[in-house]
């Protein structure tokens, strides 16, 4: 690294941590607006004066349904569009001959129910011990949300000024698929050179997720009053054997699905999690029908098809031993979300720049892996932008007493501004 780069990365570095105070006190407030998938239109007004403070030419984007469903990768979700829930665009227009960078993140949040199963300070506290911040989103993800701001701002406080053009972005509705976020910004023309998304992955560059796709399966049974309970056929016993067979496939999945790369983060290359059971409606009644909803990953090798067959041919299993599943089939529906395979080549020229820059603002060699949950990066795909992963370490995503680790938030910042130097160049 040339003298003057070294000088810079101690400035850009000294900066971000004389703003340590303010980037926690920040993210702290954020927390503590709750910003669950279809209700994030308090905490982007913070985001869009948050913006505002940096003279950043700041937009308000409603995504517009009757566009984003003729996309391939549009996931319909119910959830409303209109004013109460925008996403949020920051423009530093870059004073020219520099490449061009999106800083992608997301708003929303997973409910964080039962919030009895919190500690006594809830999900929205925002309290910090030690090294770590607790709360919704903390990890997943407001603080990457924020460690796109300050990497912008550390680099305007020190006067410099990018000669590429910088977009940030807070998205809707990453956690229900995205459609009405990212992938809306990419169909309203917002694009550049490359995109990063900082969520929580332990300081690894992600470039890889799975497919993934929700089913339902529901079972009708026979009600009876309670009294006479022996003349119904309860439907959750009929779906508990369900269960069990789609539990039995996502570990012969998983002993048959072996790819190292998919498997560094987590031990795991792909899953199938039963997330819903729902059955019956009156204790006194024999349960008359009952519902599950569930999330299959696949890996690139694999096909949609494929794994659609599979979980067909297990529920098949089960109905081939129960008369009474034989004369009332289960029904399967593919509802949701639906990701395909998300794979960035490692050899872009933006991918393997970064690599350098988190490699040596870090001093250690960055590790490049795939996630197995789905990411926002994926639409990059689709509009000729490389894109890629990079956020701090947390931990307890989508579980009670999320946290995420302060000194990456840190980390991440001073990589993300080192970057944009290197990447937008600077005047």
């Amino acid at each position: 690294m040339k003298n003057q780069e070294k000088e810079l990365k101690i400035q850009i570095s000294k900066e971000v941590d004389n703003q340590k105070d303010e980037i926690f006190k920040t993210i702290q407030k954020l927390i503590r607006i709750p910003s669950v998938t279809g209700d994030e239109g308090e905490a982007q007004e913070f985001i869009f004066k948050l913006y505002l403070s940096l003279g950043l030419d700041v937009k308000k984007l409603i995504p517009k349904k009757e566009e984003l469903i003729q996309h391939q990768a549009y996931v319909e979700t119910g959830l409303p569009y209109n004013e109460s829930r925008p996403n949020i665009i920051g423009i530093l227009p870059g004073v020219g001959n520099g490449r061009s960078l999106i800083l992608n993140g997301h708003i929303d949040v997973v409910p964080p129910d039962p919030i009895e199963t919190w500690d006594e300070d809830g999900p929205w506290s925002g309290k910090i011990i030690g090294n770590r911040l607790y709360g919704r989103g903390a990890a997943d993800m407001k603080s990457g949300l924020i460690a796109n701001f300050f990497a912008l701002k550390t680099i305007l406080n020190l006067n410099l000024q990018p000669k590429g053009k910088i977009i940030l972005e807070s998205v809707i509705e990453e956690e229900a698929g995205g459609s009405e976020g990212t992938l809306a910004l990419f169909l309203a023309g917002y694009k550049a050179d490359l995109m990063i998304t900082p969520e929580p992955f332990e300081l690894k560059v992600i470039t890889a997720h799975p497919g993934i796709n929700y089913f339902r399966v529901t079972v009708l049974g026979k009600t009876a009053h309670a009294a006479q309970s022996h003349k119904g056929i309860n439907a959750i016993g009929k779906l508990s054997k369900i269960y069990e067979r789609l539990t039995k496939l996502d570990k012969e999945r998983a002993k048959r699905n072996r790819y190292e790369f998919f498997e560094k983060l987590t031990g795991r290359s792909c899953n199938l999690n039963i997330g819903t059971f729902h059955a019956g409606n009156w204790a006194s009644t024999v349960a008359g029908s009952a519902t599950l909803e569930a999330r299959i990953s696949y890996l690139p090798y694999e096909t949609e098809e494929g794994i659609k067959k599979e979980v067909r041919n297990a529920i098949d299993e089960v109905v081939s031993k129960d008369s009474w599943l034989k004369e009332h089939p289960p029904i399967i529906e593919w509802y949701g979300w639906r990701a395909l395979p998300w794979v960035q080549d490692h050899n872009a020229f933006g991918v393997k720049q970064f690599l350098k820059t988190a490699s040596e603002v870090l001093s250690q060699k960055v590790d490049v892996a795939a996630c197995t949950c789905g990411l926002d990066a994926r639409f990059g795909s689709y509009f000729g932008v490389p894109s890629l992963v990079f956020g701090p370490k947390g931990g307890l995503l989508h579980s009670s007493n999320e946290y995420v680790e302060l000194d990456s938030v840190i980390k991440t910042i001073k990589v993300l501004a080192t970057f944009i130097v290197n990447w937008c160049k600077v005047s």
